[in-house]
């Protein structure tokens, strides 16, 4: 049943009608009586005769005979909710999207003509992924990494290949998924891949279509509608395609003979899901690789913690490039913040912009050659502090922080929304503001008072450039709106640097070296390309970006979270809401014995928060303990909610 209660959280028998014996197949929509009320459900399977002694109700109505569940998504839907101690109509509720009965009236491709029109430009046969003789598939790009071809001819072969893949800068990322899905296509079975955003679900779209043609795969995406995302889920529930690419969206997509699940930039916090039971792209697509004995790639520039982990367990492979290939592709890279850089310019360590990144970014325009400059916040001035003892500035009402929206802008909350007009630092008196923060828009400013021949373009929440020619201008950008430049940019500049790595976050330095790479590798190859991090060169991070080698640093990154006790080395849970309701799960949870229960820690509006830590051998049974005692809450009517999260993103 549809009801996303912990205590109903298991499937219940009912009587199928003659009437409906024909449409009530496993995997349709269907309605019944429970408690009194029409409720909807989902019907899993079909017996002969039950197990319950007492008297079953019959099905209502069978809402669509369309078997939108698959068994194979129904099963991974209810491992995930158990790994995150969530309940099944929840996840079913990320994995089906909702019905739309006009879509499901459309005619569908003919299976005879192969090439039929399928509604909304979809193109196939009615089974997309049927056996085939197996054809090998061009290495091209994959050659620069020696496991690469490998990788591929495993694909064709239908073997359950599982890799971690490190991209050399300047990559064309989509191009090597598009070519990994071509050998799993090639081999006769499907592909699913999840990217963070838009702006790479357009370039991997573009990039499928170059190697397959059009109509063999379908976009899934939240951003769709209604109608056009059913339509493409149809498509491949149907098998009409043999690949679905999306965002989080896409990570349950029903394809038939599923052989390849993938995700790019995996650190991305978009992977994670924004409701109950809070699933993460990557997790939830290995559980379907290993559900399904389905090949798993997991790339990026960077490289998590989590997928560090998959290779040291050995779960899965490494593929990378030799040092020399990554030597001849790298742009050459250089902080502000050592030794040498400090001698010459000894007020690097608190320019905004030193003079070695100024330089840079002149060598480059006058070049001819586009500069990039990444800054960490968007807008003017968002944050701004007191001129005259830089105390930070606070809305009166709500103590959240002030922001300047322009040169001529009020102070106004970023909280609250409310104007400043007024405003009076508390501490001394004092009126005037000074920058505390400095946004993309701000840096806009400044570097077009730098070199005023020079365009200027931003890139950010209000307008994201997709692409820039290659010709001189400069290009301000928050991280993940960098553009692509034709040909590559002559200059990166990592502005701000202090913003990232100072954030009280468990992943700021992966966080922070992820950023910096997407960027970097926008960059030509030296000596033609040049990237500027303003920052002390003797940080990790910094000194994984100089070498461009991120395994360095995840290895290094999950080893220090191995000997503090922090995920992904072991499983932690978070348990966030008022006092009491916390203390009363708890009480009710039968935790594992090795269970450590840390806290409580402040949460947003008056909550707090607990953290549970187990060994990962014991991650089950956490999710178990926790999955109960919400049930129990659930049966008893507790009135105050408490949020359940496993391996939640941010801990602090």
């Amino acid at each position: 049943m549809d009801v996303p209660l912990a205590h109903l959280d298991r499937p219940f028998d009912y009587l199928v009608p003659a009437e409906l014996d024909d449409q009530a197949v496993p995997g349709t929509r269907v309605k019944v009586r429970f408690a009194g009320q029409l409720v909807d459900g989902w019907l899993l399977e079909r017996a002969d005769d039950s197990g319950h002694t007492g008297r079953l109700a019959y099905l209502e109505k069978v809402v669509s005979p369309e078997p939108v569940l698959t068994p194979e998504v129904a099963r991974l839907a209810r491992a995930v909710a158990d790994r995150y101690a969530g309940n099944l109509a929840d996840v079913l509720r990320l994995a089906v999207p909702p019905r739309h009965a006009r879509v499901e009236k459309e005619p569908a491709a003919d299976p005879e003509s192969g090439d039929a029109a399928v509604p909304g430009g979809l193109a196939g046969s009615g089974d997309a992924v049927s056996a085939q003789p197996a054809e090998s598939v061009d290495p091209r790009g994959w050659r620069d990494y020696p496991a690469g071809p490998a990788l591929l001819r495993a694909l064709t072969d239908g073997r359950p290949a599982r890799a971690v893949w490190s991209a050399l800068p300047g990559e064309d990322w989509a191009a090597r998924y598009a070519d990994a899905v071509a050998a799993t296509v090639a081999g006769g079975r499907g592909a699913v891949v999840v990217v963070p955003d838009a702006r790479d679900l357009d370039r991997l779209d573009a990039a499928l279509t170059d190697v397959l043609g059009p109509g063999r795969h379908v976009i899934l995406s939240a951003a769709l509608g209604p109608a056009r995302r059913y339509r493409a889920f149809l498509a491949a529930r149907r098998g009409q395609v043999p690949v679905v690419i999306g965002t989080r969206a896409a990570m349950f997509a029903p394809v038939r003979r599923l052989g390849l699940v993938a995700v790019w930039d995996d650190g991305d916090d978009l992977h994670s899901e924004p409701r109950a039971p809070y699933p993460h792209a990557r997790d939830v697509l290995l559980t379907r690789a290993r559900l399904t004995e389905a090949a798993a790639l997991v790339g990026g520039y960077a490289r998590t913690a989590e997928a560090q982990l998959l290779l040291e367990t050995g779960w899965a492979r490494e593929v990378v490039a030799d040092r020399a290939t990554v030597r001849a592709r790298i742009p050459a890279i250089a902080p502000t913040g050592d030794d040498p850089q400090l001698a010459r310019d000894p007020g690097a360590a608190t320019a905004r912009l030193p003079s070695l990144a100024w330089t840079a970014a002149r060598d480059a325009l006058r070049a001819g050659l586009p500069v990039l400059v990444q800054v960490p916040r968007r807008g003017y001035l968002p944050s701004v502090s007191c001129a005259d003892c830089r105390t930070p500035a606070r809305c009166a009402h709500c103590a959240g922080p002030l922001a300047l929206p322009s040169a001529g802008g009020t102070p106004v909350c970023r909280w609250c929304a409310r104007v400043a007009a007024a405003y009076a630092c508390p501490q001394c008196g004092g009126r005037r503001l000074r920058a505390a923060v400095t946004g993309a828009r701000r840096t806009a400013e400044e570097l077009g008072r730098a070199f005023p021949d020079v365009p200027v373009r931003t890139s950010g929440r209000e307008e994201v450039l997709t692409d820039v020619p290659g010709t001189a201008a400069l290009v301000v950008a928050t991280p993940g709106a960098e553009p692509v430049a034709a040909g590559g940019y002559g200059a990166v500049l990592l502005l701000d640097s202090w913003a990232l790595l100072t954030r009280a976050d468990l992943r700021a330095g992966e966080e922070a070296l992820r950023r910096w790479l997407a960027a970097a590798a926008l960059a030509r190859p030296a000596p033609a390309g040049r990237v500027v991090v303003v920052a002390d060169g003797a940080l990790a991070p910094v000194q994984a970006l100089l070498r461009w080698d991120a395994a360095w640093f995840a290895g290094r990154e999950l080893a220090e979270r191995r000997e503090l006790g922090f995920p992904p080395a072991v499983r932690m849970a978070s348990v966030t809401g008022p006092a009491e309701a916390v203390a009363d799960l708890l009480a009710a949870a039968r935790l594992p014995d090795d269970a450590e229960v840390l806290g409580p820690v402040p949460a947003d509006e008056g909550r707090e928060r607990m953290l549970l830590r187990v060994p990962r051998a014991r991650a089950a049974a956490l999710a178990e303990a926790l999955h109960s005692a919400a049930g129990l809450r659930a049966a008893r009517k507790a009135a105050d909610p408490v949020r359940l999260q496993v391996d939640p993103l941010s801990l602090f």
